[in-house]
């Protein structure tokens, strides 16, 4: 048997075996998986591509009936307990339950890439027969697909780009972030925020000296269990400049570098862009050019679980203590582009299990209602989501997306931060301002959520405690917008949540609160 391997991406050369024709041989008679079985646990988009062409070959997603148990890392108490409870659990059940199903896709001799924060197994070019026997086993319980998934970015408004603030950017100081810092001495020290997104310059000058893998007095860099690329191969179509599977940080967009930016840059001569400029980082790219995929999304959540050393298993080398408190995401998982989203409710779950806060972005598909529906956010309870609102105004942004969720019924987004005309990092070194989104208003949460638990130490791994404290924060604003029954007058409504986010309200709650007890 001879394998190659990229991350756990592995292909195996071995007789054919086993199952064929989509038939369970049970001793000397053949089995077929009923349609009825085919159809509960087979998307729409797989099977209809099937019946468009019966000899086609799939990229699927084959998720295992049994999921992790997680429930017991609510009785412990700190998020380093939490971590390692979750980081076993997970990787145990993943061992024990996906031996079966790799062997018959061994003996197919396909290529696949197995995951454990949700248990699950991503196989490469899989034809209909072979759907067909995985669907009829007990221990898979769904197949999906794994589309491509474009980044949604607002345009930037002209001639703004490279524009210079002085000092404290006015988004940052719109959200009395600086207030935070003078009073209570709380700039991010201690808290380690992570970026998924299209990848990071580590050395920019606003970036390097709070990069986790940079020793600022010997200079000394070291790249291990703080970058992680989850593109091995391409995936747009067009250029790329970073390449696949690099081990040194990149930035194939200026995305990733701009959204960081806003959390904890600062670049020590004037260019205050960031949140928390104390907080180190950490990243991971999920995406090609501004193009991902649910699996590429999953494989960094994997390594902000339990980050792993370029080119290890994640499976049995990741170290959950080296794991970030809070992650940064501007993406979307859309239905439209064939994203069932199912996948990532296991990998929300599991986060937050592990003591660690997700922030979202909402969206750029508004000002209709129910746009928010393409977010993770709208999957469960688990994660943060955040609205874009103009800071010259303390309005609303015209495309930030409404709730409530299409998929969930859930009211959203949680709160609005700045997200128009915000300056930040890009590669190269410099900054660029008119930058519009709710990718731009993430970033302020999730470095909010830096400053909350660098001031009260008490709050670090206890998430929902901490949403609700931003939540109850912020700057109630009303409209006239009605989305889903819920009246804007009400607080929260699907406008803007309960409001705009305010740093300094936060921290005063918090620290008001006193001590909290264990979630």
């Amino acid at each position: 048997m001879q394998f190659t391997s990229s991350r756990n991406l592995i292909v195996f050369s071995v007789g054919l075996m086993g199952l064929a024709g989509g038939m369970a041989w049970v001793g000397a008679r053949q089995t077929v998986a009923p349609a009825s079985i085919y159809v509960q646990k087979v998307s729409a988009e797989v099977r209809e591509t099937f019946a468009r062409d019966n000899t086609a070959a799939q990229n699927i997603v084959i998720v295992l009936k049994k999921q992790a148990d997680l429930s017991g890392a609510i009785e412990l108490k700190s998020k380093s307990e939490k971590g390692a409870f979750v980081y076993q659990a997970l990787t145990a059940v993943a061992q024990e339950t996906q031996p079966a199903v790799v062997k018959i896709l061994e003996d197919k001799n396909l290529k696949f890439q197995r995951f454990y924060i949700t248990n699950m197994i991503f196989a490469k070019k899989v034809n209909e027969e072979t759907v067909k026997a995985l669907a009829e086993r007990e221990d898979v319980g769904r197949i999906i697909t794994n589309p491509q998934v474009a980044l949604a970015v607002q345009p930037r408004t002209p001639g703004l780009v490279g524009i210079r603030t002085a000092g404290i950017e006015k988004n940052i100081s719109y959200v009395n972030a600086p207030k935070v810092w003078s009073e209570f001495g709380a700039k991010g020290q201690g808290i380690v925020v992570a970026g998924q997104d299209t990848g990071v310059q580590w050395d920019h000058p606003a970036l390097i000296n709070q990069y986790r893998g940079y020793n600022g007095e010997t200079k000394a860099v070291d790249h291990a269990f703080q970058w992680h690329d989850a593109i091995h191969e391409q995936i747009n179509s067009g250029s790329n400049s970073c390449g696949y599977g690099v081990a040194i940080p990149c930035d194939d967009d200026q995305h990733g570098t701009h959204t960081i930016g806003t959390v904890v840059g600062d670049d020590g001569k004037g260019n205050q862009i960031g949140m928390a400029p104390d907080a180190k980082w950490m990243a991971c790219r999920n995406m090609d050019a501004g193009l991902g995929a649910p699996t590429t999304y999953l494989e960094c959540f994997e390594f902000f679980l339990a980050p792993f050393a370029h080119g290890t298993d994640p499976m049995t080398a990741g170290n959950p203590e080296l794991s970030p408190h809070v992650i940064n995401n501007s993406w979307g998982c859309p239905e439209s582009e064939g994203c069932e989203g199912s996948e990532m409710l296991e990998a929300m779950g599991a986060m937050k299990a592990a003591g660690i806060a997700v922030v979202v972005s909402a969206g750029n598909e508004g000002s209709t209602c129910k746009s928010i529906g393409a977010q993770p956010a709208t999957l469960s309870g688990s994660v943060f989501s955040v609205g874009a609102m103009s800071y010259t105004s303390g309005k609303i942004a015209s495309f930030s997306s409404r709730g409530p969720s299409a998929l969930t019924g859930m009211l959203g987004p949680d709160v609005a931060a700045p997200g128009v005309s915000i300056r930040s990092a890009v590669p190269g070194g410099g900054y660029a301002g008119g930058w519009n989104g709710t990718s731009m208003a993430g970033p302020h949460v999730a470095g909010l959520v830096a400053l909350l638990w660098s001031a009260v130490p008490e709050l670090v791994g206890k998430v929902d405690a901490t949403f609700n404290i931003i939540r109850l924060s912020a700057t109630p604003v009303k409209t006239l917008e009605n989305c889903g029954g819920v009246s804007g007058q009400a607080i929260p409504n699907n406008t803007y949540g309960y409001g705009n986010i305010d740093a300094y309200n936060a921290v005063v709650l918090a620290k008001q609160i006193g001590t909290l007890p264990a979630e």
